[in-house]
């Protein structure tokens, strides 16, 4: 397994992708409230990547899906196909998945939202979800090898009495949608590749409340729970640097740096 290391030329439009499909979460939350039903929301995003940004959506017609975005509600752990009887209500938590092309590149990310007033529980998992995210990212620079970044994810989740989901991973990413390598959000000695400066991948780890199993619906895409717990996820795709990692999916109201500097 290798990672195809960006030429400079590559790394300049990724920097574009990235920042398109931060920018499509950051505009949508605003409609998200109660009542809205998902296949709202997957509209209001076609339309601002189309027409506003003049960009693709990477999701629609990928091996056939069917939307041009997945939005996970509650205890769905992701691809879940927007639809019109999907009524958000007062209490909901769901992770809006947004992958774009622009120029031949792609930028993929996704997040939390809570919808009104959201359980003590809700807001602990999607906080630890994007924590276990974050600390993930701080380790990321030349040299280390690559399931480092799942052992620290899945230290911070077990440690908070939460389970990883094993079955998705993140990925190379670039003039394909998913390259190599896997990114494994646990520790698995196997994935051992060490990073190179010029490396882009995602980091999107999947959070249970509940067990770590899934199962995935008649509709073959939309994955849930097994045992009904609510699921979280935070994805950010990231170019390795000199000293660290760049986030080229970075939203503007981030508790973390989008440039990280790792010298130890």
């Amino acid at each position: 397994m290798s990672c195809i290391i960006k030429t400079e030329s590559e790394i300049k439009k990724m920097r574009i992708s990235g920042k398109l499909a931060a920018e499509v979460l950051e505009m949508i939350e605003k409609y998200l409230k109660p009542k809205i039903s998902t296949e709202d929301i997957n509209q209001i995003c076609h339309d601002y990547i189309v027409y506003e940004k003049k960009a693709i959506s990477a999701c629609l017609g990928y091996h056939g899906f069917p939307k041009s975005i997945c939005i996970s509600v509650n205890d769905v752990v992701c691809h879940g196909i927007p639809n019109k009887n999907k009524i958000l209500k007062e209490g909901d938590i769901l992770n809006i998945d947004i992958a774009i092309i622009k120029d031949n590149y792609h930028g993929d990310t996704s997040k939390m939202f809570f919808i009104g007033k959201t359980s003590i529980l809700s807001k602990r998992l999607c906080k630890v979800a994007q924590e276990s995210l974050y600390l993930s990212l701080k380790l990321v620079k030349p040299g280390i090898p690559l399931y480092k970044i799942g052992e620290i994810i899945q230290n911070h989740v077990e440690k908070n009495n939460f389970s990883v989901v094993k079955e998705y991973c993140g990925h190379g990413i670039g003039r394909n949608f998913h390259e190599e390598p896997h990114v494994l959000h646990y520790k698995n000695k196997e994935n051992s590749i060490i990073l190179e400066k010029g490396m882009i991948f995602t980091i999107e780890p999947m959070i249970n409340a509940g067990n770590p199993q899934v199962r995935c619906m008649k509709d073959k895409w939309t994955v849930k729970t097994k045992d009904r717990s609510l699921s979280a996820q935070y994805e950010h795709t990231v170019l390795v640097t000199e000293y660290g990692c760049d986030i080229l999916t970075w939203q503007k109201n981030e508790k973390i740096s989008q440039k990280l500097f790792n010298k130890n």
